[in-house]
């Protein structure tokens, strides 16, 4: 339980400082990478500080015995806490059987569709190439970028229908997505959840590396377009024809809650004031440095 308390701890601080070097950076520059590093190092950190910088709870000293900080200081006190890992064990792999299964089935329905898909293609199931680019046409599904191996671009019949000035939108944000891997990036550090799915700081991490790919998206598509309000406007018409089909996590939405930061991003960026191009770094600095100084607390013997 104390090792529990030390890892969201840790991820929450550097969940902290990556948003803040995020927020500093420059409207063009790439955000995945902010988050990537966050989730690489609250994975990583603890398991080595746990060998190499651990901090022995023993019990009380006198001096410390009559002071507030006796319930945190106190190892008997941790030893109760820890009476309860037996539960806190269930709880885990139950939970990580459940992220399991949940991605399994998710993997098993999307194969399903693309399967449906390409047996009702007329030229021997090959993507249909729509501007260029190779796609796999759905009834519903979509818009979206899927696979690990050989990603490929998923899009509804109605995407087809739309103006040429705005399917092309449409197809060149996914295509940006799988030119970068995006899905790959995505599935690869979402593997972390199936070991430490009690990791709340996580799960928010991960969310704010999904916001980050589709900003990152979002501002290659305009620099090679242009005409950020228009495709924001696009942006808001597909929110709203996504909603009558099944929820694939369309790589041109992202997850829920994300659509109106991308909105503010692409039509007006709060732009920094000098003391904050200052201070959001040294703010990051300081709370990187308070991780590194941080000692994984270890219940003595």
């Amino acid at each position: 339980m104390l090792c529990i308390l030390y890892v969201n701890v840790i991820g929450a601080c550097l969940g902290v400082a990556a948003m803040l070097v995020e927020r500093a950076l420059p409207a063009a520059w790439p955000r995945r990478w902010v988050w990537c590093a966050a989730i690489a190092v609250s994975m990583t950190l603890p398991a080595v500080y746990r060998v190499r910088h651990a901090w022995i709870l023993a019990d009380p000293t006198p001096h410390h015995a009559g002071s507030g900080m006796r319930p945190v200081l106190d190892r008997a006190w941790w030893v109760h806490i820890d009476s309860f890992n037996g539960v806190v064990n269930r709880v885990w792999l139950t939970t990580s059987g459940a992220v399991i299964l949940w991605s399994l089935l998710s993997m098993g329905w999307v194969a399903a569709a693309i399967h449906l898909s390409r047996g009702e293609r007329q030229n021997g199931g090959r993507p249909t190439v729509v501007d260029g680019v190779p796609v796999l046409v759905t009834e519903r599904m979509g818009p979206a970028t899927i696979g690990l191996w050989r990603s490929r671009v998923l899009v509804p019949r109605w995407v087809l229908a739309l103006p040429a000035a705005q399917r092309r939108y449409v197809l060149r944000h996914e295509e940006e997505h799988r030119r970068a891997h995006d899905a790959r990036v995505l599935f690869a550090l979402s593997l972390t959840l199936i070991l430490l799915p009690w990791n709340l700081a996580l799960w928010w991490q991960l969310r704010r590396l999904h916001l980050a790919v589709e900003m990152d998206c979002d501002s290659r598509v305009v620099r090679s377009l242009g005409d950020a309000p228009t495709y924001g406007a696009l942006l808001l018409q597909v929110a709203e024809a996504a909603r009558r089909g099944p929820r694939l996590q369309p790589g041109l939405l992202g997850g829920v809650g994300m659509l109106e930061r991308r909105l503010t991003m692409l039509v007006a960026p709060t732009p920094l004031r000098q003391l904050q191009r200052v201070l959001l770094p040294l703010l990051a600095l300081g709370l990187l440095l308070v991780v590194l100084l941080l000692p994984h607390p270890v219940i003595g013997r």
